[in-house]
């Protein structure tokens, strides 16, 4: 019976690697295909030659480094603002003893509740009227807003567990509550913290409704929009495309590969400890 439930436990596991991985392995044999290859629907076969220049005409006419840049641009203002905000924002919620400390979190869950979809017109409306559409800007503050509530989530189920007895020692001592904040709560937050930065990165790297919604000038666009640059009136460069792809996710897979498990302890211990 034992056996049965390792060997089941064993298959279980298998499947699942199998799903995850084989997508990445199609798109990374899908880059070194020719159209005819692609197009012939032979979906599991291996390229007859790998067609390595598709990645050198990804990188040059895809305008790799220019979205890249600006996709690292916004991705990292909005990290550090994201972990800033929702860190003040948990340590309030967490730490201080207020009527209605329990609605403001409350709010802040609701927030993850609202579809981005919900709110392309109004945000389109408002950034028009205050004339910061179609510039990073107007990227920058919606990604903010939808990243911030499971960030609060996540930081307040592991700073409520914080012994209240530091911060008392360090008020004796004459800290101040920005100095605690800082000094103290900060550092021992550590865990929770990259797995925000993480989960942050993940969600805004490759997002493109509002990116699309939001920016039309060539300079400004973000990753996402270098696939079009293959895609023209009468032909489409399907190689091309999928090495542009490849290129594009390289980063977050490697990030992920070497931080998956600071994001599996920042997640347990929140729910643990919270």
């Amino acid at each position: 019976m034992v056996n049965l439930k390792k060997g089941l436990a064993y298959l279980l596991i298998g499947a699942l690697c199998v799903t995850q991985l084989y997508p990445l392995l199609w798109l990374l044999t899908y880059s070194l295909k020719t159209n005819e290859e692609i197009l012939d629907g032979s979906f599991f076969a291996l390229p007859k030659t790998p067609i390595w220049t598709n990645y050198s005409e990804a990188y040059k006419s895809g305008h790799y480094l220019q979205y890249l840049g600006n996709s690292v641009f916004v991705t990292t203002i909005t990290m550090v603002c994201v972990i800033i905000l929702s860190a003040m924002v948990a340590f309030a919620i967490t730490r201080f003893r207020f009527k209605y400390g329990n609605v403001v979190m409350l709010i802040f869950l609701l927030g993850m509740m609202i579809p981005m979809q919900a709110t392309l017109l109004p945000l389109m409306i408002i950034f028009k009227n205050v004339n910061i559409l179609d510039t990073h800007l107007s990227l920058i503050l919606p990604y903010i807003a939808f990243s911030t509530p499971i960030s609060v989530f996540i930081l307040s189920g592991f700073m409520r567990a914080i012994p209240k007895e530091i911060e008392e020692s360090a008020v004796i001592d004459g800290a101040s509550i920005y100095r605690i904040f800082r000094t103290i709560i900060i550092p021992i937050s550590i865990p929770p913290v990259m797995t925000v930065c993480i989960l942050t990165f993940i969600t805004i790297w490759n997002e493109y409704i509002l990116a699309a919604t939001f920016i039309s000038t060539e300079k400004l666009k973000t990753l996402p929009f270098g696939v079009y640059s293959f895609v023209s009136q009468y032909s489409v460069n399907y190689g091309n495309i999928g090495a542009f792809l490849v290129m594009g996710a390289a980063p977050v897979i490697l990030i992920y590969f070497f931080l998956s498990d600071k994001i599996t302890k920042g997640m347990v211990a929140g729910a643990v400890k919270g």
